[in-house]
C-alpha cells in the first residue's frame, strides 16, 4: 500500500515543449488529462531566475492555499490570545 501512495505522490516526467515564436508553449496531452486542464483553466506562472526553473499552477489551487492559510492563522491567532489570557488570569493571583 505504501509503493501505490509514493507512486500517486511522486514527480512524473510528461515529455518536452518548445516555445514557439509567439511564446506559446503545449502541456503535453497526458498531462492536461491527469490535472484537467482544459482551455478555460487559468493557470499561474512562477519563476526562479537563479536556478532557472519555471512552475505552472492552476489559479484555484493557489486561492484555495492561501484561504487555508489564512484560517490557519486566525486560529493561532486565537489560540495565542486564549493562551495570552490564561497566563494573566493565573498571573494575578
Amino acid at each position: 500500500m505504501k509503493g501505490n501512495a509514493f507512486k500517486h505522490n511522486a514527480p512524473k516526467f510528461y515529455g518536452s515543449t518548445t516555445v514557439g515564436e509567439r511564446g506559446q508553449l503545449v502541456i503535453p496531452a497526458e498531462a492536461r488529462r491527469d490535472f484537467k486542464i482544459t482551455p478555460s483553466t487559468k493557470l499561474l506562472v512562477f519563476g526562479h531566475h537563479r536556478h532557472g526553473g519555471l512552475m505552472l499552477t492552476r489559479a484555484e489551487t493557489v486561492s484555495e492555499f492561501i484561504e487555508m492559510a489564512n484560517v490557519m492563522i486566525e486560529n493561532l491567532e486565537k489560540l495565542r490570545n486564549s493562551l495570552k489570557e490564561e497566563g494573566e488570569m493565573h498571573g494575578s493571583n
